[in-house]
């Protein structure tokens, strides 16, 4: 411990770091200095602080000094370092921005430090302007121009918010075996195979596979997960049509729920999933069957994060499906595998979205009501 700039602070002082430490809502290096402050007043070592808050050694000393020679105020701000100014006023960052946000120029794809380089240089009274220069101050605004990300826009209306708070009170109820909740989607996946045999993974080296690959078709996986239980089941298909999506719901009835009066579907809107495809598949008879012990509820179109079996895809692939397989025996050994061993270990969704938080949060997105009788 550095008893020449021992840490003394106020209870005022304590209490004033503390709520700020747990508030989180602090810069980074702010944030260290206050936890700094706060170890050091409670005797803690420089060495044991350093592991802790993950900062140096000197950077422990610096907070301290300036604690006791300035202020709280001086330890916890940032020191003035030395060098030259910023190449770029506030005005040329506002006009480097402004740039960023635009479109790119004609013929480009998109944004690239070098075109806004020398974008910006006819703009702005500089001879030069470096690409780390602009890489800097992008970084400081968060910028990344040259980063694009596919979103959906839903169209939050009646039908949209009536869809989502059915699911979100069908997730919310509790188990009832003989009325399930089973969450249904379908995932496509190309076979993928080896032009050359992959080289395998030694001490010191590392697995290596060639870039090239070669293309083998496709194949379609219907996945069913329960939202009650541990259970899940994954079906290999070479497409994904009426009858497919068919014989899933009736093995679905007769197979894997055969003691329940009605298993309560939740899937998306695919022109495949409706009871009129079971009546294009089976006779009349036992498409009604069929139907009498089914209960389909539909997702909001744009609003797959509310089907359990989309949360359910993404773990098979990181866990089953992030490599090459190049043939359909192959990948229907392999997802079974995957399946059973899930199952086995316990492993449900637990879904935390409620109809009340859903409200609170989205109260804004609710459409108006023409009647209020509040």
């Amino acid at each position: 411990m550095n008893v020449r700039y021992r840490v003394d602070l106020s209870q005022i002082e304590r209490d004033e770091l503390g709520a700020l430490v747990s508030g989180g809502k602090q810069p980074v290096r702010r944030l260290k200095r206050m936890q700094i402050l706060l170890a050091a007043d409670a005797g803690v070592s420089d060495e044991a602080i350093e592991a802790s808050v993950q900062t140096s050694g000197s950077t422990i000393y610096r907070t301290r000094k300036r604690f006791v020679e300035i202020s709280l105020e001086a330890a916890l701000s940032e020191e003035p370092r030395p060098g030259a100014a910023r190449k770029l006023s506030g005005k040329d960052e506002v006009q480097l921005v402004a740039l960023a946000c635009s479109d790119p120029p004609k013929g480009c794809a998109r944004w690239t430090l070098k075109l806004l380089a020398n974008a910006l240089l006819e703009v702005v009274e500089h001879q030069s302007v470096s690409r780390e220069t602009i890489r800097r101050r992008l970084d400081d605004n968060d910028l990344k121009p040259w980063q694009k990300k596919m979103w959906c826009i839903a169209k939050i209306d009646g039908e949209y918010i009536a869809r989502m708070e059915d699911l979100l009170d069908l997730y919310a109820e509790p188990s009832d075996p003989k009325r399930p909740v089973v969450c249904f989607d379908e995932s496509p996946i190309q076979l993928i195979g080896e032009v050359r045999v992959p080289i395998v993974q030694k001490p010191g080296k590392r697995y290596r596979y060639d870039s090239e690959y070669k293309r083998n078709g496709t194949a379609n996986l219907f996945v069913m997960v329960d939202a009650n239980r541990s259970w899940r089941k994954v079906k290999v298909t070479d497409r994904r049509a009426n009858e497919d999506f068919v014989v899933c719901m009736r093995d679905l009835v007769d197979l894997d729920y055969p003691g329940a009066n009605r298993v309560r579907v939740v899937m998306d809107n695919l022109s495949t999933h409706t009871a009129s495809a079971v009546y294009q598949t089976f006779p009349a008879a036992e498409a009604r069957r069929i139907l009498r012990r089914l209960e389909f509820h539909y997702t909001p179109r744009h609003a797959s994060w509310l089907n359990m079996a989309e949360i359910e895809i993404g773990v098979m692939r990181r866990q089953c499906l992030d490599r090459r397989i190049d043939n359909r025996d192959l990948l229907k050994s392999e997802v079974d595998a995957w399946e059973r061993r899930r199952t086995e270990s316990g492993a449900q969704i637990r879904w935390m979205f409620s109809t009340d938080q859903a409200r609170k949060k989205m109260a804004k997105s609710y459409p108006i009501p023409l009647l209020n009788e509040s």
